[in-house]
C-alpha cells in the first residue's frame, strides 16, 4: 500500500511486540532513506508514524481472515487487479 503496510508475524516468548516493531521501523527507515539519497532526494522526511495498530490472532478462522484481508488490500484499494500483481506482496499466483 502506498501509505501503510500490513505485516503478519508470529510472536516469540520474551520478544515484546513494541520492540519488534521499533527495530523493524528503524531498519527499514534507514534503508528507505539511503535509497532516497542515492536517487538524489535533497530533503528527507520521516518514513513511519510513531504508532501502530496490532491485532492478536485468536484462532485459525481469524488467522485465515487476516491473511485474506492483507492479501486483497491492494485489490480493494484499486492498485492492482489481482493480489499477486502487487509488487510487495507475498501472495502467490
Amino acid at each position: 500500500m502506498p501509505n501503510h503496510v500490513h505485516v503478519l508475524i508470529q510472536m516469540l516468548e520474551g520478544c515484546p511486540l513494541g520492540k519488534i516493531v521499533q527495530s523493524w521501523k528503524t531498519y527499514t527507515a534507514k534503508c528507505i532513506q539511503a535509497e532516497l539519497v542515492d536517487a538524489g532526494s535533497e530533503k528527507l522526511h520521516p518514513v513511519w508514524m510513531r504508532e501502530y495498530w496490532d491485532r492478536y490472532i485468536r484462532d485459525e478462522i481469524h488467522l485465515e481472515s487476516a491473511v485474506q484481508y492483507i492479501r486483497f488490500n491492494p485489490v480493494k484499494a484499486g492498485l492492482v487487479a489481482r493480489p499477486e500483481d502487487w509488487k510487495w506482496s507475498s501472495a502467490e499466483g
